[in-house]
């Protein structure tokens, strides 16, 4: 009898998510409902910031950060090459240009360095934003790299879409990620793959309360209903000086990139165990870096971040693939065949097709030498003990099949 097939990462869902729906789905509220704001104060709890929005997914959140900062075409971003492509599209979509950044060739990071060479290669050009990648749920350096953003005139904003639940030492003391004491804003991606779903999901936190007031509005056809926001005071209010109870106004065009009460319901009761989701990711991860000792020095983990203590979305692994004689593709597909998936992340973004035609071919050494060796191995909570030897094994097989 063969063994189900163990996918690079699924959702962990338990009757408390779905008796969470289901409350939702017999309410008076699927949408913009009380779900939304109770996911909001609890994004706000886990990662300690002071605002957090919901959107439609972690794409959306990215750019309603773009809009929220006026990015136009005028405007130039640094992205890490090492990213799902949602980071660079997002910018994209307000007319503004990417500036690829390389990274650590073993970590898939940007650090300090990645970013400075970056900000030379764009010369006179206006660099207005800096995006950093917390990659597979370990976080950079934010204080090191904000202090190349701040000496250049940058805003450093985060995509932390793989690191929800991730805390790293600052000044003596655990501070999750999210926070942005280090940055403007921060996104999150609620996907079935990541820590935590909703879904489809995304959440943009940030400590400045004029700019959650306006991704509120962008996330909803810029539209506002609050009256203290309101600028046609004649058509807004009443003669006794009461809001007129239909009116709303739009400030700036937007899409609709809402959240549903639906989404939020499970969102909220899957943030209820984070830590419980990230402590289990954790035992996994730490059962992968004993095993896979053996398989030393053609496959090795991806290395630790000092400093940082993960909420892991990926497991990843760097395969030296000339070593063992056989390319990536034939690995994927060996593991396959005995029922263990896996997943590169990512094709370096500077490389597709779109971005070679706008900015030519770069010379990124650090992502290119990653995306070389890595691959993704099955990482979710419901994973046991025993199917991570199973991994391991499977993979040893091909290893030693070619070795």
């Amino acid at each position: 009898m063969s063994l189900p097939m163990l996918r690079y990462g699924r959702q962990s869902i338990d009757q408390d998510d779905i008796d969470a729906v289901i409350d939702v789905l017999r309410s008076d509220f699927l949408t913009t409902g009380p779900a939304v704001e109770a996911f909001e104060r609890m994004l706000c709890d886990v990662t300690g910031a002071r605002e957090s929005v919901v959107c439609s997914s972690g794409t959306a959140a990215l750019h309603m950060m773009a809009m929220a900062l006026d990015l136009s075409p005028e405007d130039n971003v640094v992205v890490p090459s090492m990213t799902f492509m949602g980071t660079a599209s997002a910018m994209r979509l307000t007319g503004a240009e990417v500036i690829f950044s390389d990274v650590h060739p073993k970590t898939g990071l940007m650090e300090a360095e990645n970013l400075e060479e970056a900000l030379r290669r764009a010369g006179s050009r206006r660099v207005k934003v800096a995006i950093p990648v917390q990659l597979n749920g370990w976080a950079c350096d934010m204080k090191a790299l904000n202090a190349v953003a701040e000496k250049h005139g940058v805003t450093l904003l985060e995509d932390a879409a793989h690191a929800i639940g991730t805390t790293v030492t600052e000044n003596g003391r655990n501070v999750p990620v999210g926070a942005c004491t280090q940055s403007k804003m921060a996104i999150f991606s609620f996907h079935p793959v990541k820590t935590i779903t909703s879904a489809e999901g995304g959440a943009v936190t940030t400590n400045d309360s004029d700019l959650a007031a306006r991704l509120r509005r962008l996330r909803s056809h810029g539209i506002t209903h609050r009256p203290e926001e309101f600028l046609e005071r004649v058509a807004a209010f009443d003669a006794s000086g009461r809001p007129n109870p239909w009116y709303h106004e739009m400030h700036e065009p937007a899409p609709n990139y809402r959240l549903s009460d639906v989404h939020c319901a499970l969102g909220l009761s899957q943030l209820k165990k984070l830590d419980r989701l990230v402590a289990r990711r954790r035992v996994l991860a730490e059962r992968y870096d004993s095993a896979l000792e053996q398989l030393a020095p053609v496959v090795r983990p991806v290395p630790h971040v000092p400093s940082c203590n993960p909420g892991l979305h990926l497991y990843a692994v760097l395969i030296d693939f000339e070593a063992i004689g056989i390319d990536r593709a034939a690995v994927m597909q060996l593991l396959r065949e005995q029922g263990v998936g896996t997943q590169v992340h990512y094709i370096p973004v500077h490389r597709q097709p779109y971005y070679r035609r706008r900015y030519g071919d770069l010379n990124l050494p650090g992502a290119d030498a990653y995306y070389a060796r890595e691959l993704s191995l099955p990482l979710f909570p419901d994973m046991s003990d025993s199917d991570v030897n199973r991994v391991v094994d499977a993979l040893a097989k091909v290893v030693g099949r070619v070795s």
